[in-house]
């Protein structure tokens, strides 16, 4: 089992459930909002609207799942088949590879000596795991999750999705294209600030930048949804 000796939490440590979270929450407040004011711009009665962001919902919920799922998996065969790779080169040459490790310390801007006896002690440590960190660029940090992201991602589809649901069911018929739209592109603020903060990066530059493409998504629906113009029953 491994331990870490730092105190400080650093932001990288997010990084894998943070995009899939951000991703997820993002996309569900931009697909079913769009999709939901393109049919409602269309003169579809409010329960057809309802209907529709409902099965948005657990369409998208379980294609980002699906979806994230199969990204990641690729990932992990990939570090897995680098890995299997480099423990068979370990066992072949470790020579050559103990060198590699050495030139690898002397470029990072170590002295020929010190390198040596760096890329000596963490070999005889584990070797596997440095020519992983070191050489492939693989840590505990960075190793693809399969299933942590695609339960993120599902999960966050659907909290996203709640905004465009819940605001049907509150709003007026009248007001319900404006209603959900403005409560989508809020959320998308909302969402972009907590992504933001959690990564370290700018609230406002984070927020501005989410809801500026959240408007263009849902007036392109709009205005698509309003080129039909019935009423479906």
């Amino acid at each position: 089992m491994r331990h870490s000796y730092h105190i400080e939490k650093h932001y990288i440590e997010r990084a894998g459930w943070l995009r899939a979270a951000v991703l997820g929450a993002n996309d569900g407040i931009i697909s079913v909002t769009s999709l939901v004011v393109g049919i409602a711009a269309s003169g579809a009665s409010t329960h057809t609207v309802l209907v529709t962001c409902i099965a948005g919902l657990i369409s998208g919920a379980a294609s980002m799942a699906a979806g994230e799922y199969i990204s990641v998996k690729s990932q992990q065969d990939i570090e897995k088949n680098d890995l299997q790779m480099e423990e068979r080169e370990l066992q072949r040459h470790p020579e050559h590879e103990l060198n590699e490790l050495k030139n690898i310390y002397i470029q990072r801007g170590l002295q020929p000596a010190l390198a040596q006896e760096v890329a000596q002690q963490l070999t005889a440590h584990n070797a596997l795991d440095a020519h992983a960190r070191d050489e492939i660029g693989i840590s505990d940090h960075t190793s693809a999750q399969p299933f942590r992201a695609a339960f993120s991602s599902a999960i966050a589809f659907t909290v996203g999705s709640l905004f465009p649901l819940i605001s049907i069911m509150l709003l007026p018929e009248r007001y319900l294209e404006k209603g959900v739209m403005l409560i989508g592109v809020l959320s998308l603020g909302i969402m972009g600030a907590l992504a933001s903060y959690a990564g370290g990066a700018s609230i406002w530059r984070g927020s501005i930048r989410v809801m500026i493409w959240g408007i263009i998504a849902m007036l392109f629906s709009a205005w698509i949804g309003s080129l039909f113009n019935v009423a479906v029953a």
